[in-house]
Parts: structure tokens; sequence; C-alpha cells
């Protein structure tokens, strides 16, 4: 549940709001920062019902951008964030920018704000903001966030861009299929009685199935929407997830898309992380969540616990079977040398254009 406070603290006023599960919670955690409380009261969230209003990715890369020009040009952060929050048009990333300029005024610190908001905001993001707090480069490690989501960003761009075409194709042809069987074929069987020979089996086999879709199409519409409730409730277990993820690995050109894909994102990721300063094993539980490919995921958990016990990145991968060859071999050249985080970012840029390349095979194949 959200609270909003106002307290007083070294002789200011200080107005604020955090989530707790009562008045009371509240009011020991504001004794901890050394404030006196002078009101507290629950505070009913607003659900924002425009589409438009809702925060979205593009928004988060550019708030970032936006933070890490000013702060490098010597603003603080809360100078930041007011400056930004008087910009911004769309209300509900205002009242978010808002709420991070309080939580930070009242002494939080950057990173525990962003918690808060942790649907919008990665664990990779509150981790490097979190090493940003620690090292005392704020500034260095947001542009390098920023640069890192805005190169997200581009491409996740270049692949929705890729699939409009083959999906046009697809629903196009799915499209016409139906409009034939159920419209066209049916006009054409008065012409056929009327030649009065054997039709050819194939062409019988068609006229059954257009006759069954005249008769039955909305018993058809109602099975269909049926098995995509069913499957969509089947996805959402960990079973499901699971042996779908497993399915798309195994289809001959999608896997290949899928993969490189899943191999840009956590290689990026990881470089991203080891560059600044946070430990191989953070990073990889991180990492973790850098995929939604739960067969990927399974993996890096498993490269993690054996890191853990004194296993090497590039041989814990090569167990697992799952990661190509280049990977295991850069990623033990640059544990020998100690520019991992260089290597894995090289890397990342070789999976990209690899991405791209089997995205479009897939393209010309459809």
């Amino acid at each position: 549940m959200i609270f909003q406070y106002k307290a007083l603290k070294n002789g200011k006023v200080v107005i604020g709001k955090i989530e707790a599960k009562d008045i009371k919670s509240v009011s020991l955690y504001l004794q901890t920062k050394e404030m006196f409380p002078i009101w507290i009261k629950p505070v009913k969230e607003e659900k924002t019902i425009s589409l438009f209003n809702q925060i979205n990715f593009n928004d988060v890369v550019d708030f970032t951008r936006q933070i890490a020009i000013m702060v490098n040009a010597g603003l603080t952060l809360t100078e930041a964030l007011d400056i930004i929050g008087k910009q911004v048009k769309k209300p509900a990333l205002h009242k978010l920018i808002e709420d991070l300029s309080n939580e930070i005024k009242a002494g939080n610190s950057f990173s525990s704000a962003l918690k808060k908001y942790s649907n919008y905001f990665s664990n990779l993001y509150i981790s490097l903001i979190r090493s940003a707090e620690v090292s005392g480069k704020l500034g260095e490690i947001m542009l390098k966030l920023s640069d890192n989501l805005e190169k997200e960003r581009e491409f996740k761009g270049k692949i929705k861009g890729a699939m409009i075409y083959p999906v046009i194709i697809l629903v196009g042809m799915f499209g016409v299929m139906f409009v034939m069987i159920t419209f066209v074929i049916p006009r054409l069987l008065n012409l056929y009685k009327e030649f009065n020979v054997d039709l050819p089996f194939t062409t019988q086999i068609l006229i059954i199935i257009s006759s069954f879709f005249v008769k039955f199409w909305p018993l058809i519409i109602l099975i269909i929407f049926g098995t995509f409730l069913a499957l969509k409730k089947y996805l959402s277990t960990s079973v499901g997830k699971y042996s779908f993820d497993a399915f798309l690995l195994k289809l001959p050109v999608i896997s290949n898309v899928i993969k490189v894909s899943a191999l840009v994102n956590t290689t990026r990721t990881l470089a991203i992380l080891l560059g600044s300063g946070i430990s191989i094993l953070e990073a990889l539980d991180i990492v973790i969540g850098a995929t939604d490919n739960v067969i990927y995921q399974k993996a890096f958990k498993n490269v993690k616990k054996k890191v853990e016990r004194g296993q090497s990145l590039g041989s814990a991968m090569d167990e697992e079977g799952i990661f190509p060859p280049i990977l295991v071999q850069m990623a033990q050249v640059g544990e020998q040398t100690g520019r991992l985080d260089d290597t894995l970012l090289r890397l990342s840029r070789f999976f990209e254009m690899e991405s791209e390349l089997a995205v479009k095979t897939m393209t010309t194949l459809i």
C-alpha cells in the first residue's frame, strides 16, 4: 500500500511517498531516517486509463539519456529530475519523476527509489545505479547505461521492422484462404454440378472442407478462440512455458533467430555489468532475467552455480551445450586476458549482426 507523509528533517519539511504495510511501518521507517512525522495518510493510486499515458520503454530510454547528460554537465540528481519533470508532458511519467525526486530529497538513494518502479526499470538498470552510487561514478555509468538502452531499442526496432513483412504475408495468406474456402468455392459448386463429370479426388476434398466451413463457421471460430485461451493459460504455467520455448528452439529457421537474439541481450548485459565493477556472480544473476527464453534462463542458472563452486565461466558454459563454441572460446580468452567485459561486448555486436542475417533469411524463406 502507498502512503504519503509529511515530516521534519533538520528543521526542513519533507514530503514524500513510500510503500508499506501500515502507518506504523511508515513511522518507524521515518524515524530510522531521522525524520519526525507530521502526518501520514494512505494514497489511493489512480489507474492510468489512457493508452497514450502509459510509460513505455522509449520513455525510460529518453529519461536515462537526459539524466546522464545533466549529471555529467555538473547538475545534482535532484536538479536534473526537477528540470526533466517540468519538461515532461505525459502525466504518468511526470508523476514517476516527481516521486523519484521526493524520495531522493527525503534521504533515500536513487537505486532504492527506482526499485519502487521495478516494472519500468529492470534489475540491470537498478544494479548499475547501485554500483554507480557505491563507486561515485554516477555520470559515467549513466552514460554507459543510456548507450546500452539505446542499442537495445535500436536492435528491437530492427527485429520488429524485419518481421513486419513476413507477418503481413502470413496474415494475408490465411485471410485469402479463409475467403476462398468460405465464400468463393461454394459459388463454384453449382458450376461443377452442371459439368456432370467425376471430379478429381483433391477437388472433392476441397469441396468437403468448403462445405464444412460454410455450415459450421461459428463453431470453427469458437473452437479457435477456445484453443487460443487454453493455449494462453497453458503457456502461463512454468511447464507450458518451458515446453513452448523448447519447441521454438527445435524449429528449423525460427530457432536461429531466437538463439542469436537471446545471446545478443545476455552478452551485452553481462559485458555492461562486469565493466561497471559488478561481481561475476551478481552479474550472472541479473543476466538470467535478460532473456525471456526459460531454456537459456535455466542454462545461466546452472552456469552461476558452477562459477560459485570455482569453475571458470567458459568451461561452465561449455558444459551446458546450448552456448555456441565461439561464445565459449571467447569467454575463456577474455578470462585469461582479464578483459572479459570487452570481449563479451564485441561478441554482442557479432551476435547482433548474426541476428539481422537470421531474420533476413527467415523473411526470404517465408
